[in-house]
């Protein structure tokens, strides 16, 4: 089984940054693709960023473009997203997600999700 773990969250200030990581255990053959969605209270799960290893670049969500940037290593099976320039609207549980063949901007097509972590940003 592929199992996916976050961390890095926790709170910062307007204008602020945080790094979030993920780390796959399992076979890493169970996943070609990794990237973050997130969830604020009340709204619908959002396509932050999501990648395939070693094919091209990544692809963000309208709302994080030219602000967070993803990144990783293949090999051992790791993510991270480095947000920058936080906002209010950034305030969610970000979670992890990894699969095969994804339809990459639907949740429900991800196989592979981490338990999430909260990111808060205040002013």
């Amino acid at each position: 089984q592929v199992r996916l773990v976050e961390s890095g969250g926790g709170s910062a200030q307007v204008g602020g940054s945080l790094r979030l990581s993920c780390a796959a255990s399992g076979p890493t053959d169970g996943y070609v693709y990794m990237g973050w969605f997130r969830q604020a209270p009340g709204k619908g799960r959002e396509g932050v960023a999501v990648w395939r290893f070693n094919d091209g670049p990544a692809a963000y969500g309208d709302s994080v473009k030219g602000r967070f940037t993803i990144s990783g290593d293949p090999t051992k099976g790791t993510v991270s997203l480095e947000m920058n320039v936080l906002k209010p609207e950034d305030n969610a549980m970000y979670y992890c997600v990894a699969d095969n063949k994804p339809y990459l901007w639907e949740p429900e097509s991800w196989k592979y999700w981490g338990q999430g972590t909260q990111v808060t940003v205040s002013s």
